[in-house]
Parts: C-alpha cells; sequence; structure tokens
C-alpha cells in the first residue's frame, strides 16, 4: 500500500513494478500515476461520487456550489469526451471541460475535442494598509505553480498585481505541449480548489499565500477560459426570464408608438374640424 500524495479522490492505492504509487480514481475506477496531476475529468467525476455517497470533504461553514460540476464521460486517457450529457440534455465542451455550446438534445455532434489554450486565474485579496510586493507576489506564484502543481514555468505567461487584483495567464498550446507535461487545466483546476480550502492534496488543507513571510486572505477567486476556436453561444443561452423580459419591453415599445400615432391622428382631425368651424363664423360675419 502506499499514499497519493497528489490525489486523496482515490482508492486500491499500490506500488506499481517500477516503485511508483498508482491508485483507482474514484468513481471511473481509472489507474492514475500519484507522481503527477490527476486529470481534472476524472477529478470531477470522483467529486460527483463523492457528493452522492456522502464521502465529499466539506470545509467549515461550506454551502453547496454546483455551477460547473457535472458528472462527466472520461477517455481512458482521463481527458474529457468532446460531447456531455446530462439525460436527454447534452453540450461540447473543451479540455477543460468547460460548456462551450448551447444546450441540446441527444442528437448534437460534436466533431472535436477544442483545446483551451490560455486559462486566466484572477483573484482579488482583502483590504489592507498597504499593496503587496509585485516582484514578490509574482516570484511566490511562479514558484508554488512550478513545485506544488509541476507546470513548465514557460507556460506561465504572466503574473500581474493590481492592487487588490491578482491576474496569471497560463498559456499551452497544443502543439507547444510537450509528452509527460502537466495539462494547464489540470493545474487550474487544483489551483482553484487549493485556494478555496478544498485541497485534492493528501493532508492539506489547502494554498497558504504568504508574500514577504506576510500571510494574504484572497477574497475571490474566477477562472476564464480561452479556446483555440470561439465558443458557440446563441440568443438560446438567455434564461427564459430575460427573454420574457425582452419581449415585454418590445411590447411596451410598440405599444406606445401605436398610442403616438393614433393620437396625432386624432389631433390631426379635431385641429382641422376647429379651423373650418373658425371659416364658417367669418363668412358669416363677413355677410
Amino acid at each position: 500500500a502506499c499514499v497519493c500524495e497528489k490525489n486523496k479522490r482515490v482508492t486500491n492505492c499500490r506500488l506499481d513494478n517500477n516503485g511508483q504509487c498508482r491508485c483507482d480514481a474514484i468513481g471511473s475506477g481509472v489507474s492514475v500515476d500519484c507522481a503527477t496531476l490527476t486529470s481534472k475529468c476524472l477529478l470531477m467525476k470522483a467529486e460527483v461520487m463523492g457528493s452522492k455517497s456522502g464521502r465529499r470533504e466539506k470545509p467549515k461553514d461550506a454551502f453547496e456550489d454546483t455551477d460547473g460540476l457535472y458528472d462527466p464521460d472520461c477517455e481512458n486517457t482521463g481527458a474529457f469526451k468532446a460531447k456531455q450529457c446530462n439525460g436527454t440534455t447534452c453540450w461540447c465542451v473543451n479540455t477543460a471541460g468547460v460548456r462551450r455550446t448551447d444546450k441540446h438534445d441527444t442528437d448534437l455532434k460534436c466533431n472535436q475535442l477544442v483545446r483551451t489554450m490560455w486559462i486566466i486565474i484572477e483573484m482579488k485579496h482583502a483590504e489592507r494598509n498597504a499593496p503587496l510586493n509585485a516582484e514578490s507576489l509574482k516570484k511566490f506564484f511562479t514558484d508554488t505553480i512550478t513545485s506544488r502543481y509541476q507546470l513548465d514555468g514557460r507556460y506561465i505567461t504572466s503574473v500581474l498585481y493590481e492592487n487588490p487584483y491578482i491576474t496569471i495567464d497560463l498559456k499551452q498550446n497544443a502543439s507547444d505541449k510537450s509528452f509527460g507535461d502537466v495539462d494547464i487545466a489540470d493545474v487550474a483546476y487544483y489551483f482553484e480548489k487549493d485556494v478555496k480550502g478544498q485541497s485534492i492534496f493528501h493532508n492539506s488543507a489547502g494554498l497558504n499565500v504568504s508574500i514577504d513571510n506576510e500571510p494574504v486572505k484572497l477574497e475571490k477567486t474566477v477562472v476564464y477560459y480561452v479556446d483555440e476556436i470561439a465558443p458557440e453561444f446563441s440568443m438560446k443561452s438567455l434564461t427564459p426570464g430575460l427573454i420574457a423580459v425582452i419581449v415585454v419591453v418590445v411590447i411596451a415599445i410598440v405599444a406606445a408608438i401605436v398610442v403616438l400615432v393614433l393620437t396625432r391622428r386624432r389631433k390631426g382631425k379635431y385641429e382641422k374640424a376647429e379651423m373650418k368651424e373658425m371659416n364658417e363664423m367669418h363668412r358669416g360675419l363677413n355677410a
């Protein structure tokens, strides 16, 4: 038996012939290498299974956040399948497993798994008396991402500090990625869980951000995805409530125009009648 330091959502851990720890991912049973990050698809599947069975570890004061969480279909390699479904509803995803089309029925065709080539992680730290040192901040996050998440430093293209916002850019084209390199989508998922106190690492409460030996509290983290091919959203992605509001506004505008036209017509008839009566009175006086 062995401990999977990079992933606690596993079972049946054992040493392989090379002395490396391998375990089965919860929910899928896929064998994972504990010396590197587990794919986001397998992690999401394990999280869904964990929440269904009550195994999921919840930090203090946590409340349910299911935005973006679904039970994904994964390839044997751990990659997301391009087409994901929930019952009779299907959609296409990118390599980060994020929906990039409107939702359709099961006849939907997803011809390829579109690569997410750029991930933007935006964080906001708590209010403080003085701004952080930008160079120290850049060094902390660069060192953390390369050591904790095993991402080659060349994929970290920017660490920008605009008090109180911290923005990290991860870029990795399919042609740039070398064999054995961790994927930026997996790194972003591990990182996001770490800063939210829901770490995937064994015996880890999360990521303690410390700049120049001073702890920094992060209040908000948002992850944005940029794909090699633009997403395919349309008006269908608007909620029924918003569509209803748009329809009501259009009807109101049309009604206002109709009232305006009718009012002008009536006013015109009234003015013509008034002029006719005035002319008749003038003729009567002249006679």
